[in-house]
This record gives structure tokens, sequence and C-alpha cells, in this order.
């Protein structure tokens, strides 16, 4: 097979990801800090380097600051681990993430709500966490970028018993560990 046909694959993904990431994440707005006005006034204040020098790419900043990266926790409905739709404009983004920044990490911590057993919750929090993981790999996330751990029904975020609950804590929470 030729060398060659890879990257070209890869290349063409990587411009059908970045426009998809371009439409569904907010746009990025650079504020002038009082006093600068931009080239050409007399007055300019450095602004700090905080990012890559790729125009468009994520710094670690972004996390912060983007909205589509501040999704960071993926809800899922009842015994189901297909991601829904609403999700995937984020899974761009925070696959986008990845690739601009390739030594960054992130765990997707998966769970569950409290029924189902402790073995069925388990597994199915994994298996979130791997449509998830299948997701950003999809958008050229990198697979060795990203760690999945199953919580089951160990971690609720809430502790009510109610389908309100519930629906809350059937989630895979995306948790960076290194920026």
């Amino acid at each position: 097979m030729n060398t060659t046909t890879p990257k070209m694959i890869g290349k063409v993904l990587l411009a059908a990801v970045l426009c998809t990431a371009a439409v569904a994440c907010s746009k990025k707005v650079k504020e002038v800090p009082p006093g600068d006005m931009g080239p050409g006034t007399g007055t300019t204040t450095p602004m700090p380097d905080t990012g890559p020098m790729t125009p468009g790419a994520y710094g670690p900043g972004a996390l912060d600051t983007d909205a589509c990266l501040r999704t960071r926790v993926v809800y899922f409905d009842l015994d189901q681990d297909a991601l829904r739709p609403e999700f995937q404009s984020a899974m761009a983004c925070h696959a986008k993430y990845l690739r601009d920044r390739p030594a960054s990490r992130m765990t997707l911590e998966g769970n569950a709500d409290e029924r189902g057993s402790r073995e069925y919750n388990l597994g199915l929090g994994e298996r979130r966490d791997n449509a998830v993981s299948s997701a950003l790999q999809a958008n050229g996330g990198s697979g060795s970028q990203i760690t999945v751990v199953s919580y089951g029904e160990e971690r609720p975020t809430c502790t009510d018993s109610g389908e309100d609950c519930w629906a809350r804590n059937r989630r895979v929470e995306i948790v960076y560990t290194a920026k």
C-alpha cells in the first residue's frame, strides 16, 4: 500500500472535521484590553502568548473560554449507550482540542443511575465511555490521549429517586488530566 494514502486520508478527514468544528463551535472573539485600540494607535498592550501559533488552533485556556469545550458532561437515555445527536458538535470540538494539543489527556468517566445490578451498571458505564471515545476518535481525536473508567452507579450527582434525578446520573464526564 502506498504510504501517502493514509496521510491523504488523514488530511481529508482533518479538513472535514475542521469544517464541522468551525460551524458547530462558537466564534472565538479576541477581546481588546482597555487602552489597546490596535495597530497604528500608538498605545498597544502586548497580549500574553497563551496558545499555539497555528491560527484557529485551541490553546489551553480554551477549555474555560470556549462554549463548545465547556460541554463536559454527555447524557444518555435509559439503558442506552448510543451518543445522543445534541452532543455530536461537542465531540468535534473536544477532538479538535486533542489534535491541537497533542500533550493533552482526558479521562472519560462513565456513570449509570441506581437501577440495575452493580455489574450491569459498571458495564453500561463502560459502554457509554466507549461510545464517547469512539465519537472523539471518529472526529480525529487520538485514542492514546483518552482513558476510560466506569463508575457505574457509585458516583451519583443526584441521590433522589425519580426520573429527573436518574437522568442526571446517566452520563459520561469528560475530565482533562493534562491540558
